[in-house]
């Protein structure tokens, strides 16, 4: 990928979708009584709302963008983040929850990461290692709340 708005077309609808299916999680927890995993969920789709409006920021996007066909260049044919999200419905408990938030959350770090380690361009480099970044601390902070529940 060597053109930052495609780039950040990707990344908006990344996080776009990010932020639907931890709304989804928030609301299934909520549902579930968990207050704890809720108000986690929320957070997140929170951050995923900031990062969208900060790429579309960053583009000059004024609505959510499109991708032809030839544009897309999603490593599965579909979003990092809508791959992972399969199983959610509301029978989910916690710990699949989280561990489907995971999912995502790799999914997301590694097409990052893919890029910045193969775009011949240094501003979609910059760019793509800085998200990679930011997916790879929302990876840590699952893998402890994981950790926690697990103990």
């Amino acid at each position: 990928m060597d053109d930052i708005h495609v780039f950040l077309a990707h990344a908006i609808l990344l996080e776009f979708e990010a932020a639907r299916r931890y709304e989804d999680l928030k609301a299934t927890m909520g549902t579930a009584g968990n207050k704890e995993a809720e108000a986690f969920f929320g957070k997140m789709a929170e951050f995923s709302r900031l990062h969208l409006k900060d790429a579309m920021r960053r583009g000059g996007f004024r609505d959510l963008p499109t991708l032809a066909p030839e544009e897309c260049q999603w490593p599965e044919g579909v979003s990092p983040e809508q791959a992972a999200w399969a199983g959610v419905d509301g029978f989910i408990d916690v710990a699949t929850a989280y561990r489907l938030a995971l999912d995502g959350e790799e999914r997301s770090q590694l097409f990052y990461a893919a890029i910045a380690s193969s775009t011949p361009d240094p501003e979609v480099r910059r760019m793509a290692r800085e998200f990679a970044k930011e997916e790879s601390e929302h990876v840590a902070e699952l893998e402890r709340i994981m950790a926690r529940l697990a103990a």
